[in-house]
């Protein structure tokens, strides 16, 4: 039998901060060969639907996942199957909050280990629904005491302050330009849509530390060339996705102001193999491209919550 959970019930069974440390183990184990990951795959119809697959295995873990979404004009439709080590199928569960979530733990843990340790102010450009998980996961993770969000929306901004002040006790500030939230900040993220870039360079202030969020397309960027460039630690959650979805360093070395012989993967930086800066005055940067791993961790963590606490219904799929 296979165990299906819907979005709320993924939602009541995995919280953002355990996450950030699930994460943590997972990429020490991918840093020590235990935990491969298998790039996004794309298929597309002429309509401009697109089924997006990604997999990946946890070998500590003993588990195995893919995850498969669409996007189309409709919106976008997420599932996850996770596997045991022998190959029976043990859940299949809607996706779209375990995305989403991970996504901020991924951030998190970025900002864990690249951030300065004294960092107490975030800006985030963006106010959807991915940008609550981001300042979530480095709330959990730095002792934050002010946010700024800029988003193109007046309304969509001002409704995320009011909003986020209350989720994670402290103050957030909706402003009128992304500038003006990016001044002061020690950590800034980006999660949006934009095809070109809503956060420069010159802009940062040293010793910040960057999430780039919202892009995992080679053709769409967050942030400019310059903001690459100031980076003196450049981290990936996954080289060999990055090197064909990072349009931010993608169009960066297209540009001669990037070389791919700088980046360095989250892993390695989790597990010491390399620094996640070298001072307080640095700015470093995450590109998180989003990796199956992430959902692996994730999904397992939700799956076994559910058995302890005998969540979702049981559905014979011969599997």
């Amino acid at each position: 039998m296979t165990l299906f959970l819907t979005e709320s019930e993924v939602a009541e069974l995995v919280s953002v901060p355990e996450l950030v440390d699930a994460l943590e183990a997972a990429f020490r184990d991918k840093a020590a060969g235990l935990a491969p990951n298998v790039p996004r795959g794309r298929a597309a119809l002429p309509s401009g639907t697109v089924l997006h697959v990604m997999s990946a295995a946890w070998g500590p873990g003993g588990v195995l996942g893919l995850k498969a979404y669409t996007t189309s004009s409709e919106g976008a439709r997420f599932l996850v199957l996770l596997y045991e080590g022998a190959g029976r199928l043990l859940c299949l569960m809607q996706a779209n909050v375990l995305g989403q979530r991970r996504t901020g733990a991924a951030t998190g843990l970025a900002t864990r280990h690249m951030a300065r340790d004294d960092a107490r102010t975030v800006a985030l450009l963006g106010a959807g629904w991915q940008a609550r998980t981001q300042l979530e996961a480095v709330c959990a993770v730095r002792p934050v005491e002010r946010v700024w969000v800029h988003s193109r929306s007046p309304e969509r901004r001002e409704e995320f302050a009011r909003e986020m002040s209350d989720a994670v006790g402290r103050p957030v500030v909706a402003v009128a330009s992304a500038e003006e939230a990016v001044r002061e900040a020690d950590v800034v993220c980006t999660i949006t849509t934009a095809r070109d870039p809503v956060l420069l360079g010159r802009w940062l202030r040293p010793g910040a530390h960057v999430n780039a969020a919202g892009s995992n397309w080679a053709h769409r960027r967050e942030v400019d060339a310059d903001v690459v460039q100031r980076a003196t630690v450049v981290a990936v959650d996954d080289l060999a996705q990055a090197r064909v979805e990072c349009g931010d360093l993608i169009l960066a070395q297209a540009e001669g102001k990037w070389d791919w012989s700088r980046a360095v993967e989250l892993a390695d930086v989790v597990a010491g193999r390399v620094r996640g800066r070298t001072g307080d005055l640095d700015v470093t940067l995450f590109c998180s491209q989003g990796i199956a791993l992430e959902d692996v961790v994730a999904a397992k963590l939700a799956y076994e919550r559910a058995r302890i606490l005998g969540v979702g219904r049981e559905v014979d799929l011969g599997l």
